[in-house]
């Protein structure tokens, strides 16, 4: 079987990536319509696309059927995500075996967050607490893994502070983890400072800009309530003009993307990595308007 070659290597090229996230759909149909979504970007050739992993490993199967679908039909190279919650050491082990078998070479390693109705997190019988474990883990198991990691440029919500934040991602790098993608921000100078934090705390791997295109205000409220991201009051003021008018929303969201994107690769960025929500349009006319 065809292995995807370790997205290291594509940062050894010295160019800025272009990534893209997906999520599992809940159904056939959801698959279907994710499938058109993949078609429609291939044409733009993301360096690589992510799949998420639901709390629990609810979507595992999903995530394993999608992931397949884009490396196989797409010809795409996929880094599907692996949690530690609701998993022991034994199975970690057989998930990264199976993932490696089926010709994987990324995984974005996280802890998880809890369960829906839990608040706190809890490791499995024999599971692991933290995200440096499982790239740990998974280094042991395959030494030639490529791991991403995530960071948080406002801090992680459960951090008592960015001292302990920033430590904590450090101990993710130093066990392994080759590269670093970021929390959605709509703020660039969060990110700028983010990666002066982390070159302080001798975290050298490039950090890529987490970006998410904005489809409404309502949307991007409830996402910054949940990940503590600041909400700049001039993309307030525009989406408020727009009325609730989906399109026109949808239109700001990308003109305020386009431009921290812009912003990120004239500040040397090592590319960007964009949460599309499954969603096509955002994503071409993003890449329509850098070739422009």
């Amino acid at each position: 079987m065809t292995a995807n070659r370790p997205i290291s290597e594509l940062f050894a090229q010295k160019r800025p990536l272009r990534s893209l996230e997906f999520f599992p759909p809940r159904d056939d149909a959801g698959v279907e319509n994710l499938r058109a979504a993949a078609e429609a970007l291939r044409r733009i050739n993301p360096d690589f696309v992510s799949v998420t992993y639901g709390a629990g490993g609810s979507t595992r199967e999903r995530t394993t059927q999608v992931s397949a679908m884009l490396k196989t039909d797409f010809g795409l190279t996929v880094m599907p995500h692996l949690t530690c919650v609701g998993h022991s050491r034994d199975e970690l082990n057989e998930l990264a075996d199976r993932i490696y078998e089926n010709g994987f070479r990324n995984i974005m390693a996280l802890r998880g967050d809890p369960p829906k109705g839990s608040v706190e997190f809890k490791p499995a019988p024999n599971g692991l607490r933290y995200a440096n474990e499982l790239v740990a883990l998974l280094k042991a198991r395959h030494a030639d893994l490529c791991l991403g990691v995530g960071g948080y440029p406002e801090k992680h919500p459960e951090a008592s502070n960015e001292d302990v934040d920033l430590d904590n991602l450090k101990r993710k790098v130093d066990a392994g983890a080759s590269f670093i993608t970021t929390q959605l921000f709509f703020d660039n100078t969060v990110y700028y400072r983010f990666v002066e934090k982390c070159h302080a705390r001798g975290i050298t791997v490039p950090v890529i800009p987490g970006i998410m295109p904005v489809l409404s205000l309502k949307q991007v409220r409830r996402i910054t309530q949940l990940s503590s991201a600041y909400l700049p009051p001039a993309l307030i003021k525009r989406l408020e003009a727009a009325h609730d008018d989906a399109d026109t929303s949808e239109m700001i969201g990308i003109d305020w993307a386009l431009t921290q994107i812009r912003g990120l690769l004239a500040n040397n960025a090592h590319g960007y990595h964009l949460y599309i929500l499954n969603r096509a349009r955002s994503a071409l006319a993003l890449a329509a308007g850098l070739a422009a």
